[in-house]
């Protein structure tokens, strides 16, 4: 730190008598001080110290001034007990007094109220206020001054107390010294920084101590013992040092923690007062003398720097240490002033006025930040220099090298024959490493540590400023004192070249013929002896490594990444593929490296090319180069070849051809082309002009047309080629039925697959006369099957099949899917048995049975199973290995359809608000349903809803025992909550009814006479004889028939032809009403027979009764008696036995139908005929033929 005094003035009254300086405020713009002289006050301009204007208004002397922090106005106190307002023109426009003469003023610097302290009190005026607050005080006020942001005011007093105030005057906080009214505080002042977390108070006693307190009081470190008595505390603007002056007769810089950094400027009375212009490194002095002194502090800039590191002096006490690369710093607090700095691989020595410090980093990485101190000199030193090694400190003094050790041993000494301007550690073993010196007089020296001769390197006529030694220590470089650079090669010492405007240079530690300079604001990069490549950078460099350049600007040591491309293009220009590599790697941009890569490819250097492609990632010119490597190896050696192969991958494709017919390759040239879609010149290669290689580039063009979306042009260059199938692609897509039938007809039949393509495409375009005309063509009938079938065609398909018989399957298996799909299941049925399906038959009527089911459909159910039973009895008849499995399908599926049949009307009955039924004939479905109930439920027939019906039908009937058990039954069942309170009432109201059923109900079987309960374990049957019941199709009334079987070895046609004869009988002369019809047999006897003359009675008296069931059988002579009217014949087909009954009441109409064979009461039957225009139970049709 140097001060430099820019003017001194000298105040005298009008009798030459000194004026005392009390007093000094700076304009907050830095243009005028503004000076507290005598009783005046002076104006002066900072700029030359020019006397604006002297300012009289005071009586006595002036004892204090301060500006405003917006510059509009000052105010000056004096020992007449007066404050005078003044503006910035100098105009005085406000006066006000105290009781006492005034000691201090200060200004708020956010509110801008003026703080005026005297002897006995303070008061506090704003130009708001018409009046001026004022507060006692029990001690003389000596300074005062406000926090940064003007909310507390503090106040140092003769008695050792600083008093801490708020806006109103109100005392918040007292901070009393321990030297009390013996250490009367002088100075006080805040930090004006705005980094500090806290307010930071300044305290200067004259118990010779400097303090510093925080807001709440708080001592901030220990009291700092001064030997003087302070007059006056100021901060720099930023708080970043302080100013002090007083009985010393000089003005210190400090550290803003109070450590002594050194005079300012020494003068020959006590120092009063010091100030620092506002945001600048000048302060203004003033002194019991008059003097009036106006310095500029300069800081020289103390650091040192090897390689990535950089370390440099801050806060004149601290010492950072930065790592170039990652911006790492670490800060090491030495709390004196740092003299030099010195730094050497792992190793940093700091000079301070009474010792040097060596540190050590504690890993030998090279990104370790950490430092400890290694070793301590205590010793002062006085050097122009400072170096450090790994074992020795290097200290140069004027034309003086000393060498030390760690610990305080001088070893050698050098002494030079000129001044000693530049020195440098180059490296080598620790303990000899060697030292570049450059002296006034143009000698270039180098020194190792363990020798004590100096070898003179060269000798120049002019001064050395700078010098660098590239990485392999052959060439040296030198900025001498007219601003020039020199480069030497140190073996020869020859002058290699020279570049003027330089005042700093540095070699590249990675590359060694390349360096930088800088002067005049530019930074210069030369690559071997090819022109310089500027570009603009201030500041100096001090070091160049890889692409990094480090330059030292003001105070800020940056890394600034330089792209090497300029010189790896001088490079490339001279084709020196591998220098360029080198220097690339140092780094350049990805186009650079592109740029390299081609170069070098064209250039045939096929391993620095394959270095650079892998830098940008280019696999395709890797592999380029991959297979040319591999053609050297097998020995192909024609360079123009490889270069042609290097242009057309480049899309040089012309000079690629040039290349390729030049070596003889005119094959390549023409695929090339081909392969680019460049035919008219392809054709300039086609050489031979053989026809197969005009095709091949006929379809190539083709291709190109189509890709190039001109399709129709691609068809016609695809059928010039010969290549229907792609011609035939491209229409059909395009839909050109034209062409495309123009096409089918002109093509050979042979041509299968062609033709196959063009009906798949007229199928697809819904031209099925044109697919039909092509199939004929090729003569395929399995494919002309399969479009009529597709198209829904089914005429033609029938057509088809009645002239290709082979083709049934393919037509009538997808007409029944068709037919199914549509709901047409009686059709489908019939055309899957036309197709000989029978098994998908019965799976699609299984199917659609259970969904009948599950949708509650039971009618139709019924009506499936009835079908899907005769489906069965179809396969039996048809396949004999199935024919037992088939038959006990029948049964069950026969059984099925009548329970459906039946649960129906039960459904519709319980659902349905109302029911058509007659209530006998919901007692009888549910009696009869219950009776084939016993043993496993179908699904979707309810018991609960069958038992629910039957009882509400016995107890309206009268058959109130059986209701009772039904709704018992009922109990034990999980009912819907919808039946639950109807069934609740019911089994509490039957209950009030006698126990027994009405004898109208009971059924009597026809065979034996027997009573019947209602409900009957066994079942259907008879009780006594084991007979099966007949009942009813519509009502379930019982019917008087009875089953018989015929005698072994009695035929059916034997047996019908029988009961055909009718013998005659004597005294038999009935009168029979025949109403038998196509569609039903009907008889009605109206007169009684007796019975006791028919063998058939006789023949059911005989074998009734035991415990068995013991069926009729009859002989012929008994079916001779029979009359046809009296017999009804159930004639299954195969392989089933027709069945026989015989009715016991002949004067009862039953009618049964011959499709399904159910019985009915004729009655019954004709009316539901009527109703649904079939029979009820298997919907055929009274028009259908028997």
């Amino acid at each position: 730190m140097r001060a430099v005094p820019t003017w001194i003035d000298k105040v005298h009254d009008r009798d030459k008598v000194e004026q005392c300086i009390y007093d000094i405020a700076f304009k907050p713009d830095g243009s005028q001080l503004i000076v507290a002289a005598g009783n005046r006050v002076l104006v002066y301009d900072t700029s030359d110290g020019t006397l604006i204007q002297p300012l009289k208004g005071h009586k006595d002397t002036v004892y204090c001034v301060a500006y405003a922090k917006d510059g509009k106005r000052f105010a000056s106190g004096s020992a007449d007990k007066s404050i005078i307002i003044w503006t910035s023109k100098l105009e005085g426009i406000l006066k006000y007094t105290h009781n006492d003469s005034i000691q201090c003023v200060s200004y708020n610097p956010v509110t801008h109220q003026l703080a005026s302290c005297s002897s006995g009190d303070f008061g506090l005026w704003s130009p708001e206020q018409k009046s001026v607050n004022k507060h006692k005080v029990s001690s003389k006020i000596t300074c005062c001054g406000w926090t940064n942001d003007g909310q507390y005011l503090a106040l140092g007093m003769m008695n050792g107390v600083v008093s801490i105030r708020n806006k109103n005057g109100e005392e918040k906080v007292k901070i009393e010294r321990p030297g009390g009214s013996s250490s009367p505080i002088w100075s006080i002042a805040w930090n004006p920084s705005k980094d500090e977390h806290n307010d930071i108070l300044a305290v200067a006693d004259w118990g010779q101590r400097l303090s510093f307190y925080q807001l709440s009081g708080k001592q901030i470190g220990k009291d700092r013992l001064l030997n003087y008595d302070p007059c006056c505390v100021s901060y720099f603007s930023k708080g970043e040092y302080i100013v002090m002056g007083g009985s010393d007769k000089q003005a210190s810089l400090y550290t803003k923690d109070g450590v002594r950094l050194g005079p300012i400027s020494e003068q020959n009375s006590w120092v009063w007062t010091c100030r620092v212009k506002p945001d600048s490194n000048y302060v203004v002095v003033g002194c019991q003398d008059g003097t009036i002194a106006f310095f500029q502090l300069i800081f020289s800039t103390v650091h040192g720097l090897y390689k990535d590191r950089y370390a440099y002096r801050d806060s004149m006490t601290d010492v950072i240490v930065q790592h170039l690369i990652t911006e790492q710093k670490v800060r090491i607090k030495c709390r004196e002033l740092v003299k030099k700095i010195a730094i050497y691989r792992n190793r940093l020595a700091i000079q301070l006025p009474e010792k040097i410090l060596i540190y050590e980093c504690y890993t030998d990485d090279s990104s370790d930040m950490h430092y400890r101190v290694k070793e301590k000199i205590s010793r002062r030193f006085e050097c122009n220099l400072l170096v450090v090694c790994s074992r020795h400190l290097i200290l140069c003094q004027e034309k003086r090298l000393q060498c030390l050790s760690f610990t305080n041993v001088k070893e050698r000494e050098w002494l030079m024959e000129s001044l000693i301007r530049y020195i440098k550690v180059i490296g080598g073993p620790p303990g000899r490493e060697g030292l570049l010196v450059g002296l006034k007089n143009g000698s270039i020296l180098k020194i190792f540590v363990d020798n004590p001769f100096a070898i003179t390197l060269l000798k120049q006529s002019t001064s050395v400023r700078c010098l660098d030694m590239s990485a392999t220590r052959s060439k040296l470089a030198v900025v001498d004192e007219h601003n020039t650079c020199l480069v030497y090669d140190i073996h020869t010492k020859e002058l290699l070249f020279q570049e003027p405007n330089a005042n700093s240079v540095a070699w590249n530690t990675q590359c060694e013929d390349m360096l930088c300079f800088s002067g005049n604001g530019y930074l210069n990069i030369k690559a071997s002896n090819f022109p310089v490549h500027q570009q603009k950078l201030q500041g100096f460099v001090v070091g160049y490594n890889g692409s990094k350049i480090f330059c030292l600007h003001v105070y800020s040591m940056a890394a600034v990444e330089v792209p090497q491309s300029a010189p790896m293009y001088q490079y490339l220009e001279r084709r020196m593929f591998k220098e360029a590599y080198q220097i690339a790697c140092l780094g350049v941009t990805d186009s650079d490296w592109r740029d390299l890569a081609t170069e070098a490819l064209e250039g045939l250097d096929f391993d620095t090319a394959k270095k650079a492609f892998i830098r940008v990632r280019d696999l395709r010119y890797l592999e380029l180069i991959s297979s040319i490597e591999e053609r050297k190896k097998r020995g192909e050696s024609n360079s123009e070849l490889f270069l042609a192969d290097v242009f057309a991958y480049q899309g040089k494709f012309h000079e690629a051809a040039k290349l390729y017919r030049r070596c003889g390759y005119d094959n390549r040239a023409l695929s090339m082309y081909t392969d680019l879609r460049m035919f008219e010149y392809a054709k300039d290669y086609l050489g031979s002009a053989d026809p197969k290689d005009t095709r091949v580039l006929m379809s190539k063009q083709a291709d190109w047309a189509r890709s190039s979306k001109e399709p129709r042009a691609a068809a016609e260059m695809y059928l010039s080629a010969g290549e229907h199938l792609k011609a035939i692609n491209i229409i059909g897509e395009h839909g050109w039925v034209d062409m495309l039938i123009d096409l089918a007809r002109k093509l050979d039949k042979a041509e299968r697959e062609p033709l196959s393509r063009c009906a798949a495409f007229f199928k697809q375009l819904n031209h099925h006369g044109y697919a039909s005309e092509t199939y004929t063509k090729m003569g395929d009938l399995k494919a002309l099957a399969q479009l009529h079938v597709d198209a829904r065609h089914w005429d033609e398909a029938f057509t088809l099949v009645d002239k290709h018989p082979e083709l049934r399957d393919d037509v009538y298996v997808p007409y029944a899917q068709w037919l199914a799909e549509n709901d047409r299941f009686e059709e489908a049925q019939k055309a899957f048995h036309r197709a000989g399906r029978q098994a998908e038959a019965v799976r699609v009527l299984e199917q659609l049975t259970h969904n009948a089911v599950v949708e509650s459909r039971f009618n139709d159910a019924s009506y499936y199973y009835w079908m899907l039973a005769m489906q069965c009895l179809d396969i039996a008849r048809d396949n004999e290995d199935k024919k037992e499995e088939m038959l006990k399908k029948f049964h069950r599926f026969q059984m099925l359809a009548e329970l459906y049949h039946v649960y129906h009307s039960i459904h519709r009955y319980t659902e349905d608000p109302f029911s058509s039924h007659m209530p006998e004939t919901l007692f009888n479905i549910s009696r009869f349903l219950l009776h084939h109930l016993t043993k496993d439920v179908p699904l979707g027939i309810s018991k609960v809803n069958t038992l629910y019906t039957l009882a509400k039908q016995s107890k309206h009937l009268g058959a109130y025992k059986l209701a009772r058990y039904a709704y018992e039954r009922l109990q034990g069942l999980r009912i819907h909550p919808r039946l639950q309170e109807a069934m609740q009432l019911g089994s509490l109201t039957v209950r009030s009814k006698p126990f027994h059923d009405s004898e109208d109900l009971v059924p009597m079987c026809f065979r034996c006479s027997t009573n019947n309960p209602l409900l009957n374990n066994l079942g259907n049957v008879c009780i006594n004889c084991r007979q099966p019941f007949i009942c009813s199709a519509s009502s379930y009334e019982v019917l008087p028939l009875v089953e018989f079987y015929l005698e072994e070895g009695i035929t059916d046609e034997e047996a019908v032809s029988l009961i055909d004869l009718e013998a005659p009988q004597t005294d038999r002369n009935s009168r029979w009403h025949n109403m038998s019809s196509g569609e039903s047999q009907s008889l009605k006897l109206e007169d009684s027979v007796d019975e006791s003359e028919d063998p058939f009675t006789a023949k059911l008296s005989f074998e009734q009764g035991g415990s068995e069931f013991v069926p009729v059988v009859v002989s012929k002579s008994v079916l001779m008696s029979m009359s046809r009217r009296d017999v009804l014949i159930k004639r299954w087909p195969r392989p089933l036995r027709w069945q026989y009954y015989r009715s016991l009441l002949p004067d009862v109409s039953i009618t049964m139908c011959p499709s399904c064979f159910q019985m009915f009461h004729s009655e019954e039957y004709e009316l539901l005929v009527l109703q649904h225009n079939c029979c009820p139970y298997c919907r055929r049709s009274i028009d259908e033929p028997n």
